[in-house]
């Protein structure tokens, strides 16, 4: 309908007066149990928008409009995950390297960097992984890459001058969780140059009602999806003490390892 959507209230803005989003693809090619697309769209076929003219106009005109723009690509698919064959974070990061006043947020769960290693790091150009704990991965995030094979990623695109953003949102109740976060947080340490992260998202698990309420009509091979969450204002999520327990611990984890102003708590 749109070329251009404010973004949601779900999403964190990092702050940013003009927070949007676009929508390139529709649908996602990896199985998440708790993605919201599965209650969004009827139909698990990936819709793929080839028409990138119309929306490098619109967000010209926006930025002639209001001077700035935080801008998420990745939010209603993974768009590196696609890269191979619908190479739009390329055309993307080379239109933002003339318009400084954009700010891009790619965010994925892939291993597909070298897809675009070989492009020229950029300052408005923000990759940002979502990570969670292998045993989550293996469970809840079926057919996305391993914790590892993610973190590779991470460091190759550190090395090379890349803004990186790390992401553990949403975090997830389950059972062992404060051991499975610990080990989470330990190999960060261990395996990539935290020191050089642009920054770290958390947040909890949380939902549109509605969207919650057609995924359990529809999928019954997860218990994550039948914890007794609250429902209020049309929202799911964690109870607020459990959010409070969950958003404290991991930043009690990261506390020692990152400046505290780079950790960016989402609610």
């Amino acid at each position: 309908e749109q070329f251009l959507y404010e973004g949601s209230h779900f999403s964190p803005n990092f702050d940013s007066p003009h927070f949007y989003y676009n929508t390139l693809a529709l649908n996602c090619i990896y199985d998440c149990a708790y993605c919201y697309l599965q209650g969004m769209f009827s139909s698990a076929n990936l819709v793929l928008f080839v028409n990138w003219e119309d929306y490098f106009n619109a967000t010209d005109a926006f930025l002639n409009l209001y001077q700035s723009l935080y801008l998420a690509l990745s939010y209603d698919t993974d768009l590196l995950a696609t890269e191979s064959f619908f190479p739009a974070t390329k055309a993307w990061i080379e239109f933002a390297e003339t318009r400084p006043n954009l700010l891009l947020e790619i965010r994925t769960k892939s291993n597909n960097f070298p897809s675009i290693s070989h492009l020229t790091p950029i300052p408005n150009v923000i990759l940002a992984w979502t990570l969670s704990p292998e045993n989550i991965i293996t469970k809840i995030e079926k057919k996305t890459p391993s914790l590892s094979s993610r973190l590779q990623s991470i460091q190759s695109a550190l090395d090379l001058g890349w803004k990186v953003r790390i992401c553990i949102d949403p975090m997830l109740r389950e059972p062992n969780w404060k051991e499975e976060y610990r080990t989470l947080i330990s190999r960060l340490e261990s395996q990539i140059s935290i020191n050089k992260v642009y920054d770290i998202s958390i947040g909890t698990f949380r939902m549109n009602s509605d969207f919650f309420g057609k995924i359990q009509e529809i999928r019954n091979d997860t218990a994550l999806l039948y914890y007794p969450f609250e429902r209020k204002n049309g929202i799911v999520n964690y109870s607020k003490s459990e959010n409070d327990e969950m958003l404290d611990y991991l930043t009690l984890l990261l506390k020692p390892l990152v400046e505290i102003d780079k950790i960016k708590v989402s609610f």
